[in-house]
């Protein structure tokens, strides 16, 4: 029974009360207390958070009751003191560029998205009322645009996930008063909004007295920020499960629709994130109830004692391995595609990791094949004017004449540095143990389809032709990018196998066959697992067992640095296998400097 909604639970962390209450009314008491207590002064509430924040109807809610006990409430929103959506196209137009997929990272603070007497007007309009009236100000950047006013301090948050279900819908970009589509919106959030809102949102810990949960906006669900603290250092010390986050492509298959039983009405899906850090939140329980907390917010406060001093000392706290799945089981093969070298993703777009990746082959069918590397003899301009030909004729090029294909087998490793040209072909089950970066695909042919919204799909062939490698040959392929799993532990019937690592690649992989137990240490590095074949298996702390986590098929734990020894135990009768993956021990941080 695969788990689309995991719970981490509090262990150790005792509270005098719940911490956690739910709905309006809940959030809006702890309002209603703080101004009880400014009778006859000022009260001034600053109500902060994501863009997607169901802001609107929280307002309302909190002003009416508050106007039921006879308060005058002065309500400012953010968006009145913004730059116009023209100002802020035109103010991030080198971030935004006119590629369709691809930007620059920005490099700004909230304060860019407000104009120039922002503050001195919102301080104005607030100095103007009586003193018995409760100032309300809210919005993203409420925190900023208060001035450090003394106020009660609130922070409505929602996921990435929770976003991009909106902007599928009719939410756009922060700030701005129209988006081209979709593909542009998610853009505008990787190179612009998220940079700057998420790096803010981090700056204001110190400052949130209470943080509100509001993915399922009818019932909120609200926490001190001192209680959440507190929560994530506990779970930080145990195994930690994301919550996984599904989406339909144009090449998705049925596999992941049936094992996660999504919903009927989607023609596929594609992809599976788990965890891909920055895209994921993740559930934390504390007796009964539960609060949805985006993942980066775990990794801001807790990133020592998930990752270890060696990855923080590489990575700082971005955590630098993402899994995911790609599924083409009765579906197509993805788009022909190269990533970027570091020192490109550097340059041309301000990113901090260029995109590493590998497939394991967890499933497949008839007879599936991967494609990786360019063919022997193949030279930039022949692939150049094939691919330039189809395009332009809407005649589809037969590309295997220049890219290798390779049979698969379940289990198969193919690594996958920058430079190489490769996709997954139908029919089979990917579990890409990768970088965490997952933006930076450059699409060479996409067999001249469109996009599930009826729109071509972004073919990247000039970004694409500046990284390939074309001097990589068949036979360097087979020898360096497609290894033999090599025996490097064995306890009793169990054993431990290297599939691979690389020297473009900072992550290593291996596998574990599950016959019984298993004993290992963390040595203060975070080490990640899938179980990619078996029904269940525990992986529980030595210190302590009453401290772990079960594991079906096709989910993934990240087992925190300082969890130390600790030993996975089959369940069943039958053997198990769990790709196991972490920072390559090689790995060293002028990698990362281009």
């Amino acid at each position: 029974m695969f788990n689309k909604y995991p719970v981490n639970p509090v262990r150790r962390e005792a509270f005098s009360a719940a911490p956690l209450a739910k709905g309006y009314e809940a959030v809006c008491g702890k309002m209603l207390d703080y101004i009880h207590g400014h009778s006859d002064s000022p009260a001034c509430i600053v109500i902060d958070g994501t863009h997607g924040a169901e802001f609107q109807r929280l307002v309302r809610q909190a002003v009416a009751l508050m106007e039921k006990e006879g308060r005058k409430v002065n309500v400012q929103s953010t968006a009145g003191y913004l730059k116009s959506g023209e100002q802020l196209r035109e103010q991030f137009a080198d971030n935004i560029t006119d590629n369709r997929a691809f930007g620059y990272v920005v490099e700004g603070a909230i304060a860019d998205y407000f104009h120039d007497n922002a503050r001195a007007e919102a301080a104005k309009r607030m100095d103007e009322g009586d003193a018995a009236e409760v100032q309300l100000l809210f919005g993203p950047g409420a925190h900023w645009l208060a001035g450090g006013r003394e106020a009660l301090v609130l922070y409505a948050d929602v996921s990435r996930e929770y976003q991009q279900v909106e902007h599928k819908k009719q939410l756009l970009n922060f700030g701005m008063t129209w988006n081209k589509d979709a593909v542009e919106k998610y853009k505008i959030c990787y190179f612009v909004e998220w940079p700057i809102l998420e790096n803010y949102r981090k700056t204001l810990w110190p400052s949130i007295h209470y943080y509100i949960d509001m993915n399922q906006p009818a019932y909120p669900v609200i926490v001190s920020g001192e209680h959440l603290q507190r929560m994530i250092k506990d779970i930080a010390l145990s195994p930690l499960r994301v919550k996984p986050f599904f989406a339909p492509g144009v090449w998705g298959g049925q596999y992941l629709k049936k094992l996660a039983d999504l919903p009927k009405e989607w023609v596929n899906c594609a992809w599976g994130f788990e965890p891909i850090a920055p895209e994921n939140s993740i559930l934390i329980g504390c007796g009964e109830d539960r609060i949805e907390v985006p993942f980066l917010i775990v990794m801001a406060l807790e990133y020592e004692a998930i990752m270890g001093a060696r990855a923080v000392s590489l990575f700082g706290d971005y955590f630098p391995v993402r899994f995911d799945f790609l599924d083409t089981m009765d579906g197509d093969n993805l788009s022909c595609q190269v990533h970027p070298k570091q020192e490109y993703v550097r340059e041309t777009f301000n990113e901090f990791m260029t995109q590493q990746e590998s497939y394991y082959i967890m499933d497949l069918k008839n007879e599936a094949k991967v494609y990786l590397g360019m063919t022997e003899g193949t030279t930039k301009e022949q692939f150049l004017e094939a691919v330039e030909g189809a395009q332009e004729s809407g005649v589809p090029m037969a590309f295997t004449n220049y890219v290798n294909e390779w049979d698969a087998k379940k289990g198969d490793l193919f690594l996958i540095p920058p430079g190489m040209v490769h996709c997954s072909g139908k029919d089979n089950l990917v579990l890409e143990i990768s970088s965490t970066t997952w933006w930076f695909t450059f699409k060479i042919y996409d067999y001249l389809r469109k996009d599930l919204d009826g729109k071509p799909r972004p073919i990247n062939v000039d970004h694409g032709f500046r990284n390939i490698d074309f001097d990589k040959s068949r036979v360097w392929v087979k020898d360096n990018l497609i290894p033999e799993p090599k025996l490097v532990d064995r306890q009793g019937d169990n054993e431990e196998y290297s599939l691979g690592q690389h020297d473009d690649l900072l992550f290593y992989v291996n596998r574990v066959h599950l016959q019984t137990v298993w004993h290992a240490n963390t040595n203060g590095e975070f080490v990640m697992y899938n179980l990619v074949e078996g029904e269940r298996v525990r992986i529980e702390s030595c210190k302590d067992e009453s401290v772990f986590v079960e594991l079906n098929y096709a989910e993934s734990y990240i087992i925190p640095s300082v969890f130390g020894a600790y030993k996975i135990v089959n369940m069943t009768d039958a053997p198990c296998k769990l790709v196991k993956a972490g920072v390559s021990p090689a790995w060293d941080v002028s990698l990362l400097e281009g």
